[in-house]
């Protein structure tokens, strides 16, 4: 990396350079790059000198001749968008003026970073590390394409600040560049601050979330005429996913599992407003696909924000294992029967909470005695590895035709989970991850 003194042939980090005056054009360069245009006819030409060397901060109130004189040897640096001008930790030997375009000092030294401090044309950058010789602390990039007066330190200390006003105005141009420093730390502290409320609130959000679902494992351990279990994990603090079982009489079961569109907060609101439609409609009807279709009504209504989700929902009579179910987009459950896991078949469906007036159809099986259900949403099968290959059905097959009868549930949820995460290669997935489970003792 460049020390300040040692450009090379392209001009320091990629920016060209030429001589601040070129020979017999000495008073055209410092008319062209110090003095902004006027149009005011009535000053003399020494006065329109003065009031436009001005704009610059270090010579404001300084002989314009003595500051000519003095910058005979600067050169001017032509900086491209996006290019580096000082990086954060090297040596640097020169103090900068900004003629024209816009630099950003990003402070924690990553360009793009929110809270960069903008210097504007007439402004200085880098005498501090020009001062006590400490690496730069900051990394200045120029944000659009800019002009740059170049002066070594020796100039800068032996000649410029010799002449009258001039440290005075440094002084003051330090005095500002600490104020919106400060400004800069005070927004970026309260920008801080805010984020760990916001983290907190996702945190307590969270814990909500997870208190709306039955994630007891096993769900129903006083029942000995049906295993049950379910698994939520979601990929952010808070997600869409959502399963839910519960009795509606000693006899007739309702489960759910589904996927609301999106992630974040938006679709974890969603998520939970269709658990509490869901419960208490499934108290008063118990046909799945007028369920269904009365939830998509309700979910309809006020959708601004048009998220839907996709929703497996059955009613399960413990005593003869009759399953009547309906489906609204929803990837199918699989079922272990016999030792032969297979996908059930479902009825065709769309999304629910997307259009308003829309069927559903209805279907029944039978689960019989050592049969068990696998409801489960897609951030289960679609998991990928690096090489983005996806976990499948038909590995999720594969394992679930090796569970035994009378493996506990919990444990088996468990075994499934870690097979996903160990296909990944990562402890946490890209999706929601969710699972139910139901079995009917032999």
């Amino acid at each position: 990396m460049s020390d300040g003194n040692s450009d090379g042939a392209g001009g320091r980090h990629g920016a060209s350079r030429r001589p601040f005056h070129r020979r017999g054009e000495r008073r055209h360069g410092l008319d062209h790059l110090l003095q902004q245009p006027r149009h005011d006819n009535h000053c003399v030409h020494g006065e329109r000198r003065r009031e436009g060397m001005d704009w610059i901060g270090l010579f404001r109130q300084a002989s314009a001749d003595a500051v000519e004189a003095a910058l005979a040897e600067a050169e001017v640096l032509e900086l491209p968008a996006d290019a580096p001008l000082l990086h954060y930790g090297e040596a640097n030997h020169n103090v900068y003026i900004l003629l024209s375009g816009a630099l950003n000092v990003h402070l924690d030294g990553k360009a793009g970073s929110a809270g960069a401090i903008a210097i504007l044309p007439g402004e200085v950058i880098g005498e501090l590390s020009a001062i006590d010789g400490a690496p730069v602390s900051a990394l200045v990039v120029a944000s659009a394409a800019s002009q740059v007066l170049q002066l070594s330190r020796e100039l800068f200390w032996q000649k410029l600040m010799a002449l009258p006003g001039v440290a005075s105005n440094l002084m003051t141009t330090l005095s500002g560049r600490m104020r919106r420093a400060n400004d800069a730390a005070l927004l970026a502290q309260r920008a801080a601050l805010e984020l760990q409320h916001l983290r907190k609130e996702l945190d307590i959000a969270r814990q909500l979330q997870v208190s709306m679902l039955p994630l007891q494992r096993p769900l129903f351990p006083e029942r000995v005429d049906l295993h049950a279990c379910g698994l939520m994990e979601p990929a952010s603090h808070v997600g869409g996913d959502l399963f839910d079982a519960f009795f509606i009489d000693e006899h007739l079961l309702f489960i759910c599992i589904g996927d609301v569109s999106g992630h974040g907060v938006a679709a974890a609101l969603f998520m939970a407003r269709a658990i509490g439609l869901l419960r208490v409609l499934a108290m008063s009807i118990t046909e799945p696909d007028l369920l269904l279709a009365t939830l998509n009504e309700r979910l309809c209504a006020g959708n601004d924000t048009n998220l839907f989700l996709t929703l497996f929902c059955g009613f399960l009579d413990v005593d003869t294992g009759l399953l009547r179910y309906s489906n609204g987009g929803h990837c199918p459950p699989m079922l272990l029967s016999g030792g032969v896991a297979s996908l059930l078949t479902i009825p065709k469906g769309v999304l629910v909470g997307a259009f308003p007036g829309l069927k559903f159809g209805a279907m029944e099986t039978v689960l019989a005695p050592g049969d068990t259900l696998l409801c489960y949403t897609d951030g289960v099968t679609e998991a990928a590895n690096a090489a983005g290959e996806e976990f499948s059905e038909e590995r999720c097959l594969a394992l679930l035709s090796a569970w035994s009868p009378q493996e506990p549930l919990p444990e088996a949820l468990d075994a499934l989970r870690h097979a996903v995460s160990t296909f990944t290669g990562q402890p946490l997935l890209d999706d929601d991850c969710t699972m139910l489970a139901l079995r009917r003792p032999g």
